[in-house]
């Protein structure tokens, strides 16, 4: 019913003459293909024109929702939209799509003005509807870059802010082709909206920087090349930026190309416009190798964040792993935190001992929830405090989970376990700090002052009357009028004959101000008195109303007294609320560390509360240590209801197992395992406890991932094309610190090349990149890698049983040593349900295939054993690792699809002529 109610459409009501207005004035606003405009009518909005089109079709699902304004040809397609709609569509266009920008206008007739505006990156204007009922999951960042392009390489200035923490950050950096480390910034900062310079260069060099943003869900807003500007920068930060003007001197003497970029971005979020700004930003250099790299794949392909389309919040780690109870802090700091994996073992280890501590102790992990539940999102209330709107609620709500500090900081003491030192670190010295007279205790005690606590009850915010003499006074009187308002109530009572209150009730309204009212039957009785000493005022069915020169003469004196008071009153809660934000700083520092408990917190809950508990893994540094997981399961599958899940083991050792060809059928858990090594590799620098028996993972610097064939002909790319955009990415940007899960690369193009493709890129992997690789691949010739003289590969296969009487295919789910000695794809089509005559085709087919080849294969695998020798493999090995770098070479961000694959084609057949003159790479065509 709610959902009915919500997307019910309110009638459009504007004369002839009103709508005539309207569409002059609409006529003369700017285009823009981005902006969706609503048009504030009071109960409800309505939108017109293209807007009214795409709002109808999008969220209405229906053309029929669309309405004419005026007539002939300057007719208006409208719709219009109730507040519930309007809240919905406002939160989907900004949080979710991030393709659109949002305008508000309020007026009427033909005179009306943009009263908000809002994109995904700047979302203030609206956050009081965006929030009003929804906690807030992440903070939008807006990223400002400035590319340079110079002799085949590019150097990207960058500047980025986030508005809710006001912050700013700055950054420079050399990119390849593809923008990887654009990408990987863009994925780590949760970047919504990227500011470029207009004509910033070649349209062939800017279509994969816009490719990028296009993948990381980025809205692209170009601005004039002259507001990349980079003079007064320091004179305009010395405004916004809290503390010495120095340090902000000596960082910008570091950069060169971010500066521009961060002269654009305080133009365009207009931060010099808005005073409370002033003195309450900081500014870093942001370190691109502070964090493990993720890009928008491996973000995909490991289900980091939450997707519209999760049947449940398990599907992602996101969602699995949010158990936070304070409200919003924690859930933004999980989000960050899984977009920003560490890369330094002291600092995860930090993080594991604390998660230990509280798995540990299950008193201290109750105690401190409860307490948790009751905190409220500190550091948004501390955003909101320093608006100039700001009213008494932010301030009792901080003060409400100030109070709470006391009591987790008393929980946190009883706690004696082996962590006890690390625990008085990093919580109760910080604690014992904040909570000092001249700290948040001031803050506190200012409230218990100024504000009437007693009224928080009735809901009610209002300045305690002691707190001011005037008011105080203001306050006498009004009581004192309010008790001869009351004694004349009973006077009169007693003067018509009444019971007080049931029969003759006192009321105060806007239209009468205080009056008498009675029931049209008590009226009958008293009609007399009344028309002699009153003065009826209205007659209704629910009775009559009246008064008298002596209620009137009160009432008005009330009515100015209250105004006087309200007046009074509003100056000094303006004068509490600028007190409250001088207390900004501790509140900043305070939900930091609040949030940071509530997430380690989570994260203990999750590792005791799943049906196998979760262990801490052992952490070793990226050069030292091996991958080996015991008994590893995937977190977000294990979690599904009716899934009884199958436990591996992943042994990838340096020299020996470091890369894994993983062969099997289809549906038999090759990519639920490859995946899920690098999910727990995450999970693991993220500083949570892992689903495995045991755990030792030496640290990564970035997860890349080439997962599934998934077109991308929407952006005019094929299935081909995007496993070789993404293959160049891993080749161009992995180092021995990396780990590369690959899952079905070469099955973009024919078999042969496909093949090709594949056998080169792992010699690559496995001789230049030498990072830890999961390949899975139906490519059995692969696993031949595995007998040559390459060190540190090794064959796995997921097991299946067929029974030998019946044909059946059993998956087993397990991943064992060796090679897959037959292909399962005729028998998966049996579990389809293919028509008989099909399987029984494919089945003589794929027979008469094996004879064919059988004598060739032997012949070939003869040869190789025996005719070639060592000095032979490797000039065929030396040809193949030619191929590979001639294909690494190709520019394929300069050409089209077609010149891919000729280049590509061209690259196999030179090879494939070569072959004649070398035996060991006979074998491969």
């Amino acid at each position: 019913m709610e959902a009915e109610e919500s997307k019910r459409l309110p009638e459009l009501k504007l004369d002839a003459k009103q709508a005539q207005g309207f569409i002059s004035f609409f006529k003369t606003l700017p285009r823009d293909s981005r902006a969706v405009r609503f048009f504030d009518r009071r109960d409800y909005y309505t939108a017109h024109g293209e807007n009214a089109l795409f709002i109808s079709k999008t969220y209405y699902h229906t053309t029929t929702a669309l309405r004419q304004l005026g007539s002939g040809p300057d007719a208006l397609s409208s719709v219009s939209v109730n507040k519930n709609m309007f809240e919905t569509i406002a939160r989907d266009l900004l949080l979710e799509r991030t393709d659109h920008t949002l305008e508000a206008y309020e007026g009427s007739g033909s005179n009306w003005r943009l009263c908000k505006s809002g994109t995904p990156g700047n979302i203030g204007s609206f956050e009081d509807i965006l929030f009003a009922n929804n906690d807030m999951q992440d903070t939008p960042v807006t990223v400002a870059l400035f590319p340079i392009f110079r002799e085949n390489q590019c150097t990207v200035g960058m500047s980025f802010v986030d508005m809710t923490k006001r912050k700013l950050g700055m950054a420079e950096f050399l990119d390849d082709s593809q923008f990887t480390n654009v990408e990987s910034l863009l994925v780590a900062l949760g970047c919504k909206e990227c500011l470029l310079p207009m004509e910033s260069g070649k349209a062939s060099e800017l279509k994969n920087l816009h490719e990028a943003l296009s993948r990381c869900g980025v809205l692209l807003t170009e601005r004039k090349k002259s507001e990349f500007k980079s003079r007064d920068l320091v004179q305009d930060l010395s405004r916004i930026i809290r503390g010495s003007i120095e340090p902000v001197r000596d960082l910008l003497s570091d950069f060169e190309f971010a500066l521009g970029a961060l002269g654009a971005l305080l133009s365009y979020a207009e931060l010099l416009a808005d005073d409370s700004n002033y003195g309450n930003y900081s500014i870093q250099k942001y370190n691109l190798d502070s964090y493990m790299r993720l890009d928008s794949a491996a973000m995909r392909a490991l289900n980091v964040v939450e997707n519209k389309t999760d049947l449940n919040k398990n599907f992602s780690l996101f969602g699995l792993m949010n158990r936070t109870c304070t409200a919003g802090m924690g859930k933004r700091l999980l989000n960050r935190w899984l977009k920003q994996p560490l890369l330094d073992v002291n600092e995860i280890n930090c993080r594991l001992d604390l998660v230990q501590a509280f798995v540990e102790d299950a008193e201290l992990r109750q105690g401190l929830r409860q307490h948790l539940k009751r905190i409220s999102d500190v550091e948004r209330l501390t955003h909101n405090l320093r608006k100039k709107t700001a009213n008494l609620q932010p301030v009792i709500k901080l003060y409400q989970s100030c109070i709470r500090v006391p009591y987790i900081k008393g929980v946190l003491e009883q706690y004696e376990g082996q962590f006890s030192d690390l625990i008085q670190k990093k919580y109760l010295a910080p604690f014992e700090y904040l909570m000092g007279d001249d700290q948040l205790n001031k803050f506190i005690a200012l409230v218990e002052v100024s504000v009437d606590l007693d009224q928080l009850e009735n809901g009610e915010y209002m300045i305690s009357p002691g707190y001011d003499p005037n008011l105080a006074e203001l306050k006498n009187q009004l009581s004192a009028v309010e008790k001869q308002i009351h004694n004349l109530h009973k006077q009169t009572a007693n003067d018509l004959d009444l019971s007080l209150d049931k029969a003759l009730k006192l009321e105060k309204g806007t239209q009468f101000g205080h009056a008498f009212r009675i029931t049209k039957k008590e009226e009958q009785k008293v009609r007399k008195k009344l028309n002699a000493n009153f003065i009826i005022l209205e007659t209704r069915k629910d009775g009559v109303k009246f008064t008298n020169s002596k209620l009137k003469k009160l009432g008005d004196q009330y009515q100015k007294l209250l105004s006087e008071y309200t007046s009074y009153q509003k100056g000094l809660v303006a004068r509490v609320v600028d007190t409250s934000a001088t207390f900004s700083e501790l509140f900043e520092t305070l939900a930091g560390i609040l949030s940071e408990l509530d997430v380690l917190l989570s994260f203990a809950d999750l590792a005791i509360s799943c049906p196998i508990a979760y262990v801490r893994p052992d952490v070793t540094p990226s050069d030292r240590g091996d991958i080996i997981l015991e008994g590893s399961r995937h977190p977000c599958v294990e979690a599904q209801d009716g899934v009884n899940f199958i436990p591996n083991d992943c042994t990838l050792v340096r020299g020996k197992s470091w890369f894994q060809i993983i062969t099997g059928p289809n549906m038999g858990g090759k990519s639920t395992f490859i995946r899920q090594v690098g999910v727990i590799a995450l999970m693991a620098q993220v500083g949570c406890f892992v689903p495995c028996d045991k755990a030792c993972i030496s640290v990564r610097d970035c997860i890349f991932t080439r997962v599934g064939a998934g077109d991308c002909q929407l952006r005019g790319v094929s299935t081909f094309m995007q496993e070789m955009l993404e293959t160049a990415s891993i080749l161009n940007g992995a180092s021995e610190k990396s780990l590369i899960i690959i899952d079905e690369l070469g099955r973009g193009t024919s078999t042969y090349d496909g093949f090709g493709l594949a056998w080169a890129i792992c010699e690559h992997l496995v001789e230049v990149t030498r990072a830890p690789t999961l390949f899975a691949t139906h490519f059995h010739e692969l696993t031949a890698l595995a007998h040559g003289d390459t060190l540190g590969v090794a064959n796995y296969h997921v097991a299946a049983h067929i029974d030998p009487s019946s044909h059946n295919l059993t998956m087993l789910y397990k991943v064992e040593p060796g090679a897959c000695d037959q292909s399962f794809g005729i028998h998966v089509a049996e579990f389809a349900n293919f028509p008989e005559s099909v399987v029984a085709l494919a089945r003589n087919k794929a027979a008469e295939l094996e004879d064919f080849s059988c004598t060739t294969t032997d012949e070939i695998g003869s040869k190789r054993r025996r005719t070639c020798s060592p000095e032979e493999m490797e000039k065929g090995a030396a040809r193949a690792h030619r191929f590979l770098q001639d294909f690494t070479a190709l520019p394929l961000d300069q050409l089209d699809e077609k010149q891919v694959r000729q280049c590509v084609s061209k690259l196999t057949s030179d090879l494939e002529k070569d072959a004649a003159e070398f035996p060991w790479l006979q074998q491969f065509f």
